[in-house]
């Protein structure tokens, strides 16, 4: 079953003289354990995008269903717990709380999620081992560089156990040396078995992922059709084989 799967999703802005079509009958499927980029430039629907797949923001038409259920036909309480405890959120300036250490950080969803203790903690402490910064537990982000406040932002979502990691220019406010150990990092999150859909305007980053899809004036390109010289990095055969099935069924933008 696919993580999600969109069909003709449109999303429109309207004000009292202009309609804006952010999303213009946008359809994807992403495979479980795929690794897929989308870029495009500023105002072209990323974000929109970005919002409609993470459950926080709607769409007028089209179906969206995440992990087989068709979201569009929750309520905004239901869609509420599904973003809780499928999808994992990954930000460009990390939304850390600046009063609470990493520990308290990573602990923040899970206690909406109503865990007991000695399973939150489990969760924390396995993703931020995992991270790097088992050393770092009780620091403040204030205490941290830029990378590793990343990193917190990425146990966070890990400790979740999610489906779906949506990454929002994870790499955007990092020095080039930085960037790269973080998307090293998404790289050994993918490879676990984790299904990433990463948003960047950063040509580099998009590289690194298995399929790297285009948006322009709220429309989906795949860039392996478009230009087929372009390589995925080396990749199990299993993911290689759904990425690939669901490039096919992806229609041509036009």
């Amino acid at each position: 079953m696919p993580t999600l799967q969109m069909t003709d999703v449109t999303k429109s802005y309207r004000t009292d003289l202009v309609e804006t079509r952010a999303l213009d009958r946008i359809s994807l499927t992403v495979e479980d354990g795929e690794f897929v980029a989308v870029s495009g430039p500023s105002g072209s629907g990323k974000t929109t995008f970005l919002n409609v797949t993470g459950l926080l923001d709607g769409f007028e038409s089209g179906t969206y269903l995440l992990d087989g259920k068709d979201v569009s036909r929750l309520t905004d309480r239901e869609q509420s717990r599904i973003r809780n405890e499928k999808i994992g959120f990954v930000f460009q300036s990390f939304n850390l709380i600046p009063d609470l250490d990493v520990f308290d950080n990573v602990d923040v969803p899970l206690r909406y999620r109503g865990l007991p203790a000695a399973d939150r903690r489990r969760r924390i402490e396995s993703a931020i081992t995992r991270v790097g910064l088992a050393a770092r537990l009780h620091h403040l982000p204030s205490q941290l560089s830029g990378g590793q406040q990343q990193r917190v932002a990425i146990a966070r979502a890990l400790a979740g156990e999610p489906r779906l990691i949506l990454a929002d220019e994870p790499t955007g406010n990092l020095d080039s040396s930085t960037a790269h150990e973080i998307m090293s990092l998404l790289h050994e999150v993918n490879d676990s078995g984790t299904t990433i859909v990463m948003v960047t305007h950063d040509p580099g980053s998009a590289a690194h992922a298995a399929r790297q899809l285009h948006i322009l004036d709220g429309r989906l390109i795949d860039l392996r059709e478009e230009m087929p010289s372009i390589q995925p990095r080396s990749i199990s055969p299993a993911a290689t084989r759904a990425a690939e099935g669901a490039a096919s069924r992806i229609p041509a933008a036009g």
